[in-house]
């Protein structure tokens, strides 16, 4: 993160409608000013989430579940709220691997719900090895 992170965000969600809408409708942007190079090749390459295996060695992440979220976000799950809080969030899960940032959120709380629902030994396996195929093969999306 750049020096006055915060103010460079909202100087640009202040001064361009475009970036406001992308962050209201994502709660991230694709050229977010407050990332550096080096922090942008972290995520490029997912490598940004490493230190999230602390969280799943303390108990308070899974390895596979539903992204974890901000507290502002929960209420865009809206009816689907309680289901997303049944489960642990995930270092990794459905919507990391079936197009991550290229998702609407909407698609998002989806495929969240789908993954809560449908949880199994056998999909977090093959959502596993998918993930390794993202991070390391041509599939990008993340920012």
């Amino acid at each position: 993160m750049h020096p006055n992170a915060q103010a460079r965000l909202r100087e640009l969600l202040q001064t361009d409608a475009e970036a406001l809408a992308e962050w209201q409708e994502n709660f991230k942007l694709k050229d977010d000013p407050r990332v550096t190079r080096v922090g942008a090749f972290l995520r490029r390459f997912s490598l940004d989430e490493l230190p999230q295996l602390l969280n799943v060695i303390a108990g308070d992440m899974c390895l596979v579940g539903p992204r974890p979220i901000v507290e502002d976000e929960l209420a865009l799950y809206g009816q689907y709220a309680h289901i997303y809080l049944s489960t642990r969030p995930g270092m990794t899960g459905l919507w990391q691997v079936s197009g991550r940032s290229d998702t609407s959120y909407r698609r998002r709380i989806a495929l969240d719900c789908a993954y809560v629902r449908r949880r199994s030994i056998w999909l977090d396996f093959k959502i596993l090895l998918k993930t390794v195929l993202v991070v390391f093969g041509r599939q990008r999306g993340a920012y």
